[in-house]
């Protein structure tokens, strides 16, 4: 009996992936990459994300190639000019867009005039498109199946990181540590429990002999050195880790706790204990980490969550 999906065909010879960001988006389609690798075997695939990502994910295998875009300015004719030209001349025979934003959409329309992909995504005009008045209202990795499905691609495996390897004897860590990773958006400041909640917690970790080690960016550098200033234990490496190693990190870890951001995403995802913090300024239903071992802690306000529940949802013993 026909389902009203489109069959994909296993042999189409050029296929192009999109996504582009951001870090927890980019882990939670490792399961529909693995997916599209899986049903296009012999497929030469190409992969356009954003720079950041470029290194990590040469080395899943399930590209042949990664283009990097750099995401020129509207006013940037140039750099448009020279992507429609690559994208028009690459033959793609079907591109699948992950990503699905008025960006990567448009993407779909530099393509005209001529013969333009088999398109999967919510693109106008996309011979697969996705079309589900329910998709903004699913999870991230629910949404990329459903997707998927209506191009032919039934069997998307949760999303895994088990291809990520790293050596991380170089930061010297020894005995039981905590991942602590209390940054995120700047611009998003509701989104984040308070530093010195985050503070206090790692002290607590010191009194039962297990070392805070904190994790961030450039941008979190103000959070993670305020705890490292008032927790002289805490190990301290802000953009110091490749996310490489942070999965490393992750699978050696008694535990993390974190705001909902990135590298959440990739540490729930690596199978480390994972305490994901949430206001009311996101919604676990449709973005939570996921993973083998994850627990939402949510309430309106971040400044209403006890550090004692914080760390008794830790199972350190």
């Amino acid at each position: 009996m026909s389902t009203g999906r489109k069959s994909a065909s296993k042999t189409a010879g050029r296929i192009l992936v999109i996504k582009l960001g951001a870090l927890g988006d980019v882990v939670q389609a490792t399961g529909p990459f693995a997916a599209i690798r899986a049903h296009h075997p012999d497929a030469h695939i190409t992969l356009l994300t954003a720079p950041a990502y470029r290194d990590f994910l040469e080395a899943s295998g399930w590209f042949d190639e990664i283009w990097v875009d750099n995401r020129p300015s509207w006013k940037n004719w140039r750099e448009w000019y020279r992507l429609r030209f690559r994208l028009r001349y690459a033959r793609f025979g079907r591109a699948y867009d992950l990503q699905t934003s008025d960006r990567s959409s448009l993407y779909f329309q530099l393509m005209l005039p001529g013969r333009r992909p088999e398109w999967s995504g919510i693109a106008r005009g996309a011979a697969l498109r996705h079309k589900n008045p329910a998709r903004d209202n699913m999870h991230t990795i629910d949404r990329q199946a459903d997707q998927l499905a209506v191009a032919g691609i039934e069997n998307v495996p949760a999303p895994s990181l088990d291809w990520v390897q790293a050596d991380t004897a170089r930061f010297g860590i020894t005995g039981p540590y905590v991942l602590l990773v209390p940054g995120g958006s700047a611009h998003r400041p509701e989104k984040r429990w308070p530093v010195g909640s985050f503070t206090e917690l790692a002290r607590q970790l010191v009194a039962r002999g297990v070392t805070p080690v904190l994790i961030g960016a450039g941008a979190d550098a103000h959070a993670t050195g305020t705890i490292a200033s008032f927790c002289a234990q805490a190990l301290d490496l802000t953009s110091d880790t490749s996310f490489a190693e942070i999965v490393a990190l992750a699978r050696g870890a008694k535990g993390a706790v974190g705001n909902d951001t990135g590298p959440m995403h990739v540490i729930a995802t690596a199978g480390c204990q994972s305490i994901a913090l949430y206001s009311f300024a996101s919604d676990p239903a449709l973005c939570a980490q996921k993973g083998p071992d994850v627990t939402v802690l949510r309430r309106d306000l971040l400044t209403e969550l006890s550090v004692d529940e914080v760390e008794a949802a830790l199972r350190l013993d």
